[in-house]
């Protein structure tokens, strides 16, 4: 089978991962860096071209960036076009970036999630806080990786932050802190609707984000079946075949905070010493030879 990967770098390590399993499985490997193609857009042979040639693949294993989703997505959705199996696809990944779509799209399945609101008016500040309450986090709905979420201890700081960023004309969620968390998360790696492997990553002392990029820890943990359902569902929900989805465990059960549609390798293999590179594959075998994506119709 010929795989495509469309990641910036193949040095990255979850995209030397990937090819690596894919090549260990006897695959054809293409690491393809998706802001240089191109798309010729026809009605009866849609194409993507790479380095002056039309790519063919059996399958494609999206690394979209946050920063290029709009483009990226662009790409995914021509090889869909052209029957191409995309392990998650284009409009699941366009809808993960979306935190507020996200998150209304989880709660309209009845899943856990924090008190979460969310307002255009700083006007309106004094009603969102009575319905979150304090301390809150408060969270750019940009950011990634721990980047632009602020926590606010009191109603006062909570306001300010607000504020200023509203004066900066950005989008912003509001949650409830889950203190009882204690600065740790779960993340649920999902593939083909099943937990393949989970972590729990804990934040530095003195930190309430948990992030690995931010300094935090990372140790296998074992799922609830509550956990393991919540994950698989809201991954569902979004529309992910492959999906990294980071939860809280509060004292009213699991909680989702966020869903990633391009989730790091390095961290969940390192601690849990599970092949995920290769339970991605396997998706991939499993379903390209039904021909192009076929996930499941997610309104919203």
């Amino acid at each position: 089978m010929k795989i495509g990967i469309l990641s910036r770098k193949v040095s990255l390590y979850s995209t030397g991962r990937l090819k690596e399993a894919a090549e260990k499985r006897g695959h054809d490997v293409q690491v393809i860096d998706y802001l240089r193609c191109w798309m010729n857009i026809s009605a009866h042979k849609p194409r993507v071209i790479y380095q002056g040639e039309a790519l063919k693949f059996d399958a494609i294993i999206p690394r979209i960036g946050a920063s290029y989703t709009f483009y990226g997505t662009a790409v995914v959705r021509q090889f869909e076009m052209a029957g191409v199996f995309s392990a998650n696809e284009s409009q699941a990944i366009s809808r993960s970036r979306d935190k507020l779509r996200t998150l209304q799209l989880l709660s309209r399945e009845g899943i856990g999630l924090p008190v979460t609101g969310f307002a255009h008016s700083t006007k309106d500040i004094s009603g969102l806080l009575d319905t979150v309450g304090a301390p809150v986090i408060i969270k750019l709905l940009e950011g990634t990786q721990g980047v632009g979420v602020v926590l606010a201890d009191t109603r006062n700081a909570a306001e300010s932050v607000i504020a200023a960023f509203r004066q900066l004309d950005a989008n912003i969620l509001v949650q409830e802190f889950i203190k009882e968390a204690g600065g740790a998360d779960i993340r649920a790696f999902v593939v083909g609707g099943k937990v393949v492997a989970s972590m729990q990553r804990q934040g530095p002392a003195g930190e309430f984000r948990s992030n690995l990029h931010r300094g935090g820890t990372a140790s296998r943990t074992r799922l609830t079946p509550e956990e393991r359902s919540v994950a698989v569902r809201a991954a569902r929900a979004v529309g992910l075949n492959v999906a990294g989805v980071d939860m809280l465990r509060s004292n009213h059960g699991p909680v989702v905070m966020e869903i990633n549609s391009s989730p790091g390798l390095e961290g969940i293999e390192g601690a849990t010493s599970v092949d995920v590179a290769a339970k991605i594959i396997e998706q991939c075998e499993e379903n390209a030879s039904k021909g192009a994506s076929r996930g499941r119709a997610v309104r919203g």
